[in-house]
C-alpha cells in the first residue's frame, strides 16, 4: 500500500514506482499527476489524437482483452485504465 504524499501527488502508487526506479521526485510528480489527469503523451500526443490502430497496438502490447471490439473511446480509456 501506498503512503499519502500529499494533495500534490495525484497517485502516490506510481509516484513511489517511479522513485523506486530512480527518477527525481519532481520528475516522479510531474509523471504521476499527469496519469491520474489522463493526460500522459507519447512522443508529444495525446491517446485521443493517435488512430484506433494504433491504439488496439498499443492495447495488444499491453494485453488488454476485447480490444478488436472497442470503438476509439473504448481503446482510449482502456490504456489509461491500465496504466
Amino acid at each position: 500500500m501506498a503512503r499519502d504524499h500529499g494533495p500534490q501527488i495525484k497517485d502516490d502508487v506510481m509516484y513511489e514506482a517511479l522513485l523506486k526506479q530512480g527518477n527525481s521526485e519532481s520528475k516522479a510528480a510531474r509523471i504521476a499527476n499527469a496519469h491520474a489527469a489522463g493526460t500522459l503523451k507519447r512522443n508529444g500526443e495525446k491517446l485521443e489524437e493517435r488512430t484506433v490502430a494504433e491504439l488496439r497496438d498499443e492495447a495488444r502490447r499491453i494485453g488488454i482483452a476485447g480490444r478488436s471490439r472497442m470503438t476509439k473511446a473504448a481503446l482510449v480509456k482502456a490504456i489509461r485504465d491500465h496504466r
